[in-house]
């Protein structure tokens, strides 16, 4: 089951939100909160997998996906908001966001959304993705958000200075396949050597120098 976090301030929009996730019968809503510090003690408490998250709340929803992504890197953040501008967007994946879609999306998307982001995929509504294409939207944090589980053991193992036979070793897998997930993992972070990937590690504080 897909343990899921809603947060939005107002009851009704969050029970028509369980409902609806919850018919999937894969999605299992674990907590609701109306505030951004309610949010984060919930996540807290109840560890979640993805955090389903409005922006206009109580304590800020930008607020809450920074302080979301910095206690769970593994998080997976939705913002599912009213607002569409392109700036908006963009200000939440890079606060950490992983997906973004527009309230006035149809229902079903917010099913769809939900299992991309659990699978490790990001996930932008399709108006959303229209009007953002060609551009770069995301910024180091959310591109770091967007690697897989997998990928971010690869990436910490690659920025520490291990070799792709290493990391092979370490984490049990073949080394084509440690070759497979550095060439996504640069691709995903925009970089194209392994200084840089150090060096981006280093900035977020992923590995210690």
């Amino acid at each position: 089951m897909i343990r899921v976090l809603l947060a939005d301030d107002h009851p009704v929009v969050r029970t028509g939100y369980r409902r609806l996730l919850e018919q999937a019968h894969d999605i299992v809503v674990v907590h609701e909160a109306a505030d951004a510090d309610a949010a984060f003690a919930a996540l807290v408490a109840h560890a979640p997998e993805v955090l389903v998250t409005d922006l206009a709340m109580p304590g800020g929803g930008l607020e809450l996906i920074r302080r979301a992504r910095a206690h769970d890197p593994a998080l997976r953040i939705l913002v599912f908001s009213m607002h569409e501008s392109e700036a908006m967007v963009q200000r939440a994946l890079e606060a950490g966001a992983t997906g973004y879609l527009s309230k006035a999306s149809e229902p079903g998307q917010l099913v769809d959304a939900v299992h991309a982001l659990h699978a490790g995929r990001r996930y932008l509504g399709e108006g959303l993705e229209r009007a953002l294409r060609g551009r770069d939207p995301l910024g180091e944090s959310a591109r770091l958000a967007s690697l897989s589980e997998r990928e971010r053991e690869v990436f910490r193992l690659l920025a520490q200075g291990c070799s792709p036979a290493e990391c092979a070793s370490e984490l049990g897998l073949s080394a084509k396949t440690v070759s497979n997930h550095q060439t996504v993992i640069k691709e995903k972070l925009g970089v194209a050597t392994s200084a840089a990937l150090a060096h981006l590690a280093i900035r977020h504080g992923l590995v210690s120098v």
